[in-house]
């Protein structure tokens, strides 16, 4: 008897041991027709802990005896095989072509579907099977590569514009499009930066999340502001972080921009400037960019999933060279040492040429009163003295994480968020002339300078939140906050008007911007109720808090350098050779009768002999008067409902209320349908209204700044709507934008073609914008106010519409031992400025006058035609054994800018500028070789071709050599990346 029972005890063991222990399972995944299936996904059922495959199908995962493994990849049905002790399985995966899409969420709370069974049109863009092989490594620049509604702009020059790549859907504003990660919704940028569209905005930077970290992106292409209240006027954008575990992801990219210039044979440039605009021959824009991802699974089903990015890139400089004659370096009394100070005295200037002259070389006196002989002689060549644009230098570093695990039965914990901090140096400003006698100095900058500007960001995003069961219903209660702080500076400037002690690098003030949304959403789904009823409901409360600091106040301060105080009563304005002290044109300065003037006072009376510039140059220091701290509060409620009438007919509908602190409360809502056709077709539908709110950026910022026309610089000050100047001209709060929304298409699956058209139409009313600059000529109630400046200020300027067609065709199959794919994707558009919404103002303007004053004739043409009203993308994917490429094209629409004024034209005509910029195409590649399981080496390039836009006609050739709108400036940039598994 004791021997059985010990046999028994040793049997059970042995089996315990067998099914409790982890062992070593290995094997492959094919399709039906016996090819391998690489990037399939082989997960331990009841946990989160799983493998891939590689690229030749092949897996390796550690699993109980007694687990069951779930084995899943994109177009074949999910597959469920019992380990059993076995440690080698070969597993075989049935074509669905139900599955070739991945199920979403996003524009539904209901149960999830595929971007072809949706009511409204959803891209699904994997970023964890495409980055890869893609060239761009900033999600905005994949998104922008991969959707042909989605645009990212990142200007060349322009200030802040620089320091944000804004996301835009549908040729609208960056601040239209709400962003959202794993369904909550995402901070936006504390810098206001100029966009495609022509307004400054607040939007998402998507660069301070790592791409690593994605698993992928979904984009609502439909207004959703009933679903998800303000910015969802153009769609929704959510990013859905991964939740893998039990392996180590990492990439090292390094690329650069082989900076060689186009053939200019067909261009409007002299041969001067032919000249001048010479590639350096050199490469420019090094970067490089390491990416790691690993998580954690936890015995209870959990996981935690982290990334970190750590990125490096230098500049990309493509100058804009004009002619020594269209911008001298010297003026006329730099180059004969006709400059003086304040008190008169001469600042020698040229000393080459008094040299010169004091040897008595007669050819050299006269070769250096040329600004061409003093520049040789100094070894100053036009093309380091031209206007530099091109893409800043950065530094980013980010880490992020994604967290779920169980609390009870029926409730989970979860957590995700990141953070990440960038310093951006960017050329965005006009090259200060030595010619330029009021904001240079000899002493310091004897052959003029180039102003840089940069930041220093920092980022922080934190969401948590549960899950769980309230009776019959699922709810998701969460908790998101979000704050980007920006800290200005500038280097290699001064403030002329404090003189030579003034700094040369400056500290220009801090903006802050915080976000808090508390979320409660609950749904449930009744299969009693025809074929499926969702009802879902929710509430949601926001503060926001937006913060201006000012900066060091050298940045911001009017000195009294070029002021010249009386030292004894009736003192005479003379200099020491006793004729009247001169201007900065070398004018004497005399009364009616050309007399000197007369200081009555000593000590007191005072005259402004040297009209320097004030302030930092290039750009104004936030100051006092510019300081905020801007409170709100936002409560919402919405319901939702999702209804499966019959298996073919779906409809559904949402309302949302929003109550905001600052304007008042806000009601939308939206309708949407889709009706299958046969098994394998559908048409669809909606039409919602919208809104978006003014941002705390838009309500709260002013700044003075610097602004050219040609090569001629004026200063100008953006107020907002409650400063004393807006009131004083009639200008009103700013009020919410509107929105009423349109869709309607189709999709079908022809075969291994998924196909899917859609048509839109979007109509906004009382857009924000900004005015042109105001003057007291224009607006004598200003006068008091501004004196000699400028002033503009944001408006609810007018009414405006998009309308275009959408389409997406995809093919899938099996190609020899690999597999191929292609799709091809475009957008057609046509944006139309409605008309303006002009008050009555204090003006001595005509009403014609006003209106192009109020919504200027270049704003309207940016909006209308400065974007392509087109774009088209063709992409290629093929792998097979280690082998895997991706080649894209991408054809952008046409371009037409409209100038702000009528001026002389090359030629001798009189008239506008406008400029008409033709189709571009360019071509992206990556080839990808697998040299282990473990390793593999990804060769491309973006715009391998190194395709360029046209050149900017003669007249506006100032700061940009190219149009920025279509594929940017820059070239062709070529990379090499290696991918490692641990």
């Amino acid at each position: 008897m004791k021997k059985a029972l010990l046999l028994v005890f040793v049997l059970f063991n042995a089996f315990y041991i067998m099914h409790g222990q982890d062992i070593m399972i290995t094997g492959t995944v094919v399709d039906d027709q016996g090819v391998v299936l690489p990037g399939s996904d082989v997960i331990i059922k009841g946990t989160t802990k799983g493998a891939t495959t590689n690229f030749d199908g092949e897996f390796t995962i550690d699993a109980p005896a007694d687990a069951i493994l779930m084995f899943s990849s994109l177009g074949f049905g999910k597959k469920e095989v019992p380990v059993e002790g076995q440690t080698s399985l070969n597993v075989t995966l049935e074509a669905a072509a139900e599955q070739l899409l991945e199920t979403i969420v996003i524009g539904s709370r209901g149960k999830p579907r595929t971007a072809l069974d949706t009511p409204v049109p959803v891209d699904v863009i994997n970023i964890a099977e495409q980055a890869i092989n893609m060239p761009q490594q900033d999600l905005s620049q994949m998104l922008a590569a991969s959707a042909p509604s989605f645009t990212a702009f990142q200007s060349g020059g322009g200030d802040l514009s620089s320091f944000v790549s804004q996301p835009s859907l549908r040729g609208l504003a960056a601040s239209q499009v709400l962003v959202l990660v794993n369904g909550k919704r995402r901070h936006t940028s504390a810098i206001l930066a100029g966009n495609q569209t022509g307004t400054p905005g607040p939007a998402v930077d998507m660069s301070f999340i790592p791409n690593i970290g994605v698993e992928r992106i979904e984009i609502l292409r439909d207004g959703a502001s009933a679903q998800y209240g303000s910015d969802a006027i153009a769609g929704v954008i959510n990013m859905v972080m991964k939740k893998g575990t039990g392996k180590f992801t990492g990439s090292l990219t390094g690329g650069a921009y082989i900076n060689s210039s186009p053939d200019f044979s067909d261009s409007d440039l002299t041969e001067g400037e032919r000249s001048l605009n010479r590639s350096t021959g050199e490469w420019d824009g090094y970067n490089f960019q390491f990416d790691g991802n690993y998580g954690i699974g936890f015995e209870n089903g959990g996981y935690f999933n982290t990334s970190a990015m750590v990125a490096s890139s230098e500049r990309t400089i493509r100058p804009t060279v004009l002619e020594i004659d269209r911008a001298p370096l010297y003026s006329g009394n730099y180059l004969n040492n006709q400059t003086t100070t304040t008190n008169g005295v001469p600042i020698i200037t040229n000393p080459e040429l008094i040299a010169a002259q004091a040897n008595g070389d007669a050819a050299a006196v006269a070769n250096l009163s040329t600004v061409e002989g003093l520049m040789a002689a100094r070894g100053v060549e036009q093309y380091e003295v031209a206007t530099y644009s091109g893409l800043p230098a950065q530094t980013r570093m980010s880490l992020a994480f994604n967290l779920e695990s169980p609390m009870t039965e029926n409730g989970n914990f979860y957590a995700f968020g990141d953070f990440g901090y960038k310093y951006t140096d960017a050329y965005s400003c006009f090259y200060r002339r030595a010619a330029q006698a009021d904001r240079t100095s000899y002493a310091l900058y004897p052959n003029g300078f180039r102003p840089q500007i940069y930041t220093d960001q920092y980022n922080l995003s934190l969401a948590t939140g549960i899950t769980g069961v309230l009776g019959d219903f699922d709810f998701d209660l969460s908790n998101t906050l979000g704050t980007n702080s920006a800290q200005y500076g500038m280097f290699n400037t001064w403030n002329a008007s404090i003189g030579e002690s003034s700094p040369t690098e400056m500290n220009l003030g801090t903006h802050r911007f915080l976000q808090n949304t508390l979320n409660f959403d609950a749904t449930n789904f009744y299969d009693a109720v025809l074929e499926g009823l969702n009802i879902a409901f929710g509430a949601e409360l926001r503060v926001e808090n937006y913060q201006i600091t000012a900066g060091q106040e050298e940045s911001w301060t009017a000195g009294t350098e070029g002021v010249f105080t009386a030292t004894q009563d009736n003192q005479l304005l003379i200099g020491p050779d006793g004729f009247p002290l001169e201007d900065l044109g070398g004018n004497p300065i005399v009364d009616d009768n050309g007399a000197p003037l007369v200081l009555p006072n000593a000590g007191v009376s005072q005259e402004l002999v040297k009209n320097y510039a004030l302030n930092c140059q290039c750009f104004r220091g936030f100051a006092p008067e510019n300081e905020g701290n801007r409170f709100r509060s936002v409560m919402a409620a919405y319901g939702d409902l999702e209804l499966d009438v019959t298996e073919d007919w779906l409809v559904s509908g949402a309302l949302r209320f929003e109550n905001y602190s600052d304007f008042g409360n806000v009601l939308t809502g939206k309708v949407a349908t889709r009706y299958s056709i046969g098994e394998k077709s559908a048409i669809r539908g909606s039409f919602s209204s919208g809104f978006r709110a003014p941002s705390l950026q838009e309500l709260g910022y002013s700044h003075s700044f610097t602004f050219f026309v040609g090569l001629v610089p004026f200063d100008g000050t953006l107020y907002p709507n409650s400063s004393s100047p807006a009131r004083a001209l009639g200008i009103g709060a700013l009020q919410e934008e509107r929105s009423r929304n349109v869709s309607v298409g189709f999709t079908a699956e022809i075969g291994k073609f998924d196909l899917a058209v859609d048509a839109y139409k979007i109509d906004i009313f009382d857009r924000i914008f900004q005015t042109s600059e105001f003057d007291a000529g224009q607006a004598p109630v200003l006068e008091p106010v501004i004196g000699s400046g400028l002033a503009n200020f944001r408006i609810n300027g007018g009414d405006i519409s998009t309308q275009g067609i959408e389409a997406v065709l995809s093919y899938n199959t099996n190609l020899g031992d690999g597999k191929i794919g292609f799709d091809i994707a475009g957008i057609f558009r046509e944006n139309t400025f409605e008309g303006a919404n002009v008050p009555d103002l204090n003006t001595a303007l005509t009403d014609e006058e006003l209106t192009e004053l109020y919504v200027s004739r270049d704003l309207i043409g940016q909006f209308e035609t400065g974007t392509p009203g087109s774009k088209i993308i063709g992409t290629l994917n093929y792998s097979a054994g280690k082998f895997s490429t991706m080649l894209r094209g991408t054809r952008y629409g046409s371009v037409q800018t409209r100038d702000s004024q009528e001026r002389d034209l090359l030629g001798g005509s009189f008239g506008f500028a406008d400029q008409y910029y033709t189709p571009e195409f360019t071509v992206d590649l990556g080839i990808t070789y697998s040299f282990t399981d473990a390793v593999s080496l990804t060769l491309g390039g973006n715009n391998i071709f190194n395709e360029y836009p046209e050149i900017v006609r003669y007249e506006l050739r100032t700061f940009d050599l190219y149009s920025q709108y279509q594929q940017g400036s820059t070239g062709a940039n070529y990379f090499a990346r290696l991918t490692f598994t641990l």
